[in-house]
């Protein structure tokens, strides 16, 4: 009983995920590892580059879930915000990375790098919109 008083205290707070930069740097060590391979340098600059990017992202970019919306703030300015009314699923792509974010909202798909702490942004969906998640596919049966 005691768990679900917690629940509710919980969600109707506004949580800040923190942020997370190991998949920055994951991208980032591949394309300088890569340079080291006596083949054409570009597409190994053009990774370094991304996870650069997504590093300076991860320093920049806020995300907070509100009693009823994942909201995305970039120096504190609201970006954009999502309804979780609006949301007909979600599921993380390769959390173990960490790695992608997936949510179908009712007008369209969205996938966002992880660049926060993982184990607070499943334990924040499965607070607010836990009956969404998208299952891992199953081997059906041959009958």
């Amino acid at each position: 009983m005691p768990n679900n008083i917690q629940t509710k205290a919980d969600l109707s707070q506004s949580v800040i995920l923190n942020p997370s930069h190991r998949l920055p740097l994951l991208i980032t060590s591949v394309g300088f590892a890569s340079i080291a391979i006596p083949l054409n340098n570009l597409p190994s600059i053009l990774i370094s580059a991304f996870g650069l990017f997504l590093l300076l992202q991860s320093f920049i970019l806020k995300v907070e879930f509100t009693p009823t919306d994942l909201v995305i703030k970039q120096f504190g300015k609201e970006l954009r915000r999502f309804p979780f009314e609006n949301w007909l699923a979600w599921r993380l792509l390769l959390p173990w990375l960490p790695g992608l974010l997936y949510f179908r909202e009712k007008a369209s798909p969205h996938l966002l790098p992880i660049l926060f702490d993982p184990l607070t942004l499943r334990e924040q969906l499965e607070l607010r919109v836990g009956n969404l998640e998208k299952p891992k596919s199953e081997k059906r049966s041959s009958s």
